[in-house]
């Protein structure tokens, strides 16, 4: 039976001054999680207490221009909204849904998506490019879900966007991070935080991502889509804290043969 429990269990965290910085705002979870998709509106609530998440997304499709998910806003009251243009595949859709997000939330952070596939969901990087260069001019808080290009990545951040957010893999595939190697490199040069968006599957795949040296992971279908969505948003919690951790700490080096921990001087016998 699914957990639907209030109780919540704390993410381990990292140091205190280790927070998550967007645009000047602290955060002490690195973990932001989506709205859509859940059984119903109670198994969203506790999931999204369970994972200590701070920041939540929504379409602003949903909330704003028929009015749906407005039960969604009051319930998760006290969380940051990051909307985002969701299904737009023009930069003067998602330009236009960015305004209204900002007027029906009340904020300027938008996450801002273009598809340019409808079959990969893989982002249009001309048009995303354009629609966010207007969003920073107009002031808003620009976070672009965004394919793992570490030259696309780059132009994002010389443009003004307050974070990137490079696919791990396809939207809701569940495949984890295809290409860690990309996903390191952007993590290493980026002047802003990089957040992973899309293919989380399970807990490990969250830890492989902050491991790499992401500053926070966005996940939905890997909670919504659950066997137990309560407890699967606690793990992320969980695993996101343990893979910055384990970042900071450093992993010691492979080697392709073994070596003793223990000393072996002074063994009985020798």
């Amino acid at each position: 039976m699914p957990d639907t429990s209030t109780s919540t269990i704390t993410p381990l965290r990292p140091e205190e001054d280790d927070a998550l910085v967007i645009a000047g705002v602290r955060l002490s979870s690195r973990l932001l999680i989506g709205t859509a998709g859940y059984p119903n509106q109670a198994i969203l609530r506790d999931a999204v207490a369970a994972s200590g998440a701070e920041v939540v997304t929504a379409s602003i499709r949903r909330v704003s221009l028929q009015g749906h998910g407005s039960d969604t806003v009051r319930m998760l009251a006290g969380k940051r909204f990051l909307p985002n243009t969701a299904g737009c595949e023009t930069a003067r859709d998602a330009i236009m849904t960015a305004e209204l997000a900002r007027e029906a939330l009340d904020t300027t952070w938008i996450k801002v998506e273009v598809i340019g596939d409808r079959e990969t969901l893989y982002p249009d990087v001309t048009e995303l490019m354009e629609a966010c260069r207007h969003l920073v001019d107009e002031g808003f808080t620009v976070l672009p879900y965004c394919n793992d290009d570490p030259i696309v990545c780059q132009r994002l951040a010389d443009i003004g966007c307050a974070a990137v957010m490079p696919m791990g893999s396809l939207i809701g595939s569940g495949m984890g991070v295809a290409n860690p190697a990309n996903l390191e490199l952007i993590c290493r040069r980026s002047q802003v935080p990089v957040i992973v968006d899309a293919g989380i599957g399970t807990a490990s795949d969250a830890v492989i991502a902050m491991e790499l040296g992401a500053a926070g992971c966005l996940l939905n279908t890997a909670v919504a889509k659950a066997d137990d969505p309560v407890r699967m948003a606690r793990a992320m919690g969980h695993a996101v804290a343990a893979g910055r951790l384990a970042h900071l700490a450093g992993r010691i080096p492979r080697r392709g043969r073994a070596e003793p921990s223990s000393p072996q001087l002074g063994l009985v016998g020798s």
